[in-house]
C-alpha cells in the first residue's frame, strides 16, 4: 500500500467517523424532540420530574436506533458475503463454460484437420 493510499484511507476513515458523530448527534436532537412532545402531553409532572423523563426519554431512543443501526449492519454484511459467494459461483461457472467451449473448438479443428 502505497502513502497516498494510506492517506485515502485514514481520511475515509475520519470522514466516516464525523458522519457517525453527526448521526448520533442528529439522532439525539430527535430523541430529545420526541421527549419533548411525549412529555408535553404529561400535565401534572413538575419540571423536575419532566426533565428526568425527557432525559429516560432520550436515552431510551438513542439505545433502540442504535440497536436497529447495529442489527442493519449486520444484516448488510450478511447480505455482502451471501452476494459475494453468489458472485464466486456465478463467475466460476463462467469460467468453466468458457473452458467448455475452447475444448469443443478445440476438438471440432482438430476432427476437421483429422478428416481431411
Amino acid at each position: 500500500m502505497t502513502a497516498m493510499d494510506e492517506h485515502s484511507l485514514d481520511r475515509g476513515t475520519f470522514l466516516n467517523e464525523i458522519e457517525g458523530h453527526l448521526l448520533v448527534a442528529a439522532t439525539c436532537t430527535e430523541g430529545r424532540a420526541a421527549a419533548a412532545r411525549f412529555t408535553a402531553r404529561l400535565d401534572r409532572l413538575t419540571d423536575g420530574q419532566r426533565e428526568e423523563v425527557t432525559r429516560q426519554f432520550e436515552a431510551e431512543y438513542l439505545a433502540l436506533t442504535r440497536l436497529s443501526w447495529q442489527r442493519t449492519a449486520e444484516r448488510s454484511r450478511q447480505l455482502r458475503d451471501e452476494y459475494e459467494g453468489r458472485y464466486r459461483r456465478l463467475r466460476q461457472r463462467a469460467l468453466a463454460c468458457c473452458l467448455l467451449a475452447c475444448a469443443l473448438f478445440a476438438a471440432t479443428g482438430l476432427v476437421a484437420v483429422a478428416l481431411i
